[in-house]
């Protein structure tokens, strides 16, 4: 399963949770993110948190709300971050529980609580938690992101991936090293896939947008919004300022995604966290804002998109399309052979996005039977995951004294083919174990 992070790490009474997710699905009820937690959040200390996206941080509240009161430490934008995406997620799942007449999952004073609880941590910085050792690295999935490596009293090393990055990315840095460490839980989102070379994206970008133009349509792109649009707004900016895009309207129709832009720019002239390329770029020009581009937050707004006439561009979330304003312009433009849709992220089994990118020649939007006539592209360079190949690599280093794999945070065919990669070309013994396993390190 690709979403619902959770780790709990306990050394000589000590207990750290690593991260703390919601799994993404169809409805609110599932029973992984509304049930009782394994273990008693009282009791936990400190949670480290890789990153923001809320399969990362999304029942952190949920804890909060159960007794938590320990530290929760991750970098400085995943902190700033937290509490839009927390407030977002709650503000989508209570309406959810609503529509179904059960329990909140959290509340807007749990969001408060955890807020209160959050320090921030710069990169590299070693940190004493309940007499662990921790350091977060640069994982260069998305600003702010990490991989963590704890330090056990005894002196073994283990290393929590989180996500992975595809790099080099348009905007952060390329992720760091590990190092020699004991164990690692990895990843495995494209654990047996490969990207399209990476440097290819931007020209495949240009070349759907163009042709969609052409045909006097219009380009849907579900975006995550965290990380994704903003990597949008800056390829986007680019092909506009340089000519090799025609000006279009532009709408980024995602509130949230609005609010996180506004943290991206807050960072984006921080070389600690923006690469060489955008820090300098960014010196010279608003690096989110282009000629045509139109910042879109009232539902009125949104509805009012549909009377602008194609050729035009319309971003929003949900990433997925599970979800989100996307959804309401995918009910109208799908059936249209001169739209395109345009999928530049991982889409999980059972989502729309996935049907859609499937091959489905009609979906169910709103109770409604949509038939699929835009033409359905995708770019895999955009992904934000890291690919078998750079798992590999990301793994290599330490391999001299790396006793075990746990692969995690995968679809079942790809932690298998991860798993085999690993074997074969390291040497490692690497597990694939199932939720609620316990392992004695």
């Amino acid at each position: 399963m690709v979403s619902g992070s959770n780790f709990l790490l306990e050394d000589e009474g000590v207990r750290i949770l690593v991260d703390c997710g919601l799994k993404q699905c169809p409805r609110y009820c599932e029973i992984e993110n509304f049930g009782e937690f394994p273990y008693d959040p009282a009791t936990i200390d400190a949670i480290l948190i890789t990153h923001a996206h809320v399969d990362h941080i999304g029942r952190v509240p949920r804890l909060y709300k159960h007794g938590f009161r320990g530290r929760i430490l991750s970098t400085e934008p995943t902190k700033e971050f937290a509490y839009h995406m927390l407030t977002d997620s709650m503000r989508i799942l209570s309406r959810e529980a609503d529509e179904l007449e059960v329990d909140h999952m959290y509340e807007e004073s749990d969001v408060k609580g955890v807020v209160s609880l959050w320090e921030g941590v710069r990169y590299h910085e070693k940190m004493d938690v309940s007499g662990l050792s921790v350091e977060f690295y640069d994982a260069g999935h998305i600003l702010g992101s990490s991989f963590i490596v704890v330090t056990s009293k005894e002196g073994k090393k283990i290393v929590f991936s989180g996500d992975l990055g595809n790099s080099p990315a348009p905007l952060i840095h390329p992720l760091e090293s590990p190092g020699q460490v004991d164990y690692a839980v990895l990843e495995s989102t494209y654990g047996g896939r490969v990207h399209e070379d990476i440097d290819t994206r931007r020209g495949l970008l240009e070349d759907v947008v163009e042709s969609t133009v052409k045909s006097g349509g219009v380009l849907m792109i579900p975006a995550f919004a965290l990380e994704r649009t903003q990597e949008l707004l800056f390829e986007l900016n680019e092909l506009v300022e340089n000519g090799r895009i025609p000006r279009t309207p532009v709408f980024i129709d995602s509130p949230l995604a609005i609010k996180l832009t506004e943290i991206y720019r807050k960072y984006s002239k921080n070389n600690k966290y923006f690469n060489k390329n955008a820090v300098d770029l960014g010196g010279a020009d608003n690096i989110f804002d282009f000629s045509g581009l139109k910042l879109v937050l009232e539902t009125k707004e949104s509805k009012a998109i549909a009377d602008t006439p194609a050729p035009k561009i319309i971003i929003a979330g949900a990433g997925m399309s599970n979800g989100g304003r996307i959804q309401h312009h995918e009910k109208r433009y799908l059936s249209d052979p001169k739209n395109t849709i345009l999928f530049i992220g991982y889409q999980a089994q059972g989502s729309l996005g996935r049907s859609i990118l499937e091959g489905a020649t009609t979906v169910s939007i709103h109770g409604e039977d949509i038939p699929v006539k835009a033409r359905v592209e995708a770019i895999g360079a955009y992904s934000a995951h890291a690919d078998q190949p750079a798992l590999i690599d990301w793994l290599r280093p330490t391999h001299r004294n790396l006793k075990k794999v746990f692969l995690v945070h995968g679809e079942e065919d790809q932690m298998e083919a991860l798993a085999a990669k690993i074997r074969d070309d390291l040497a490692v013994e690497t597990i694939i174990p199932s939720q609620g396993d316990e392992v004695i390190l």
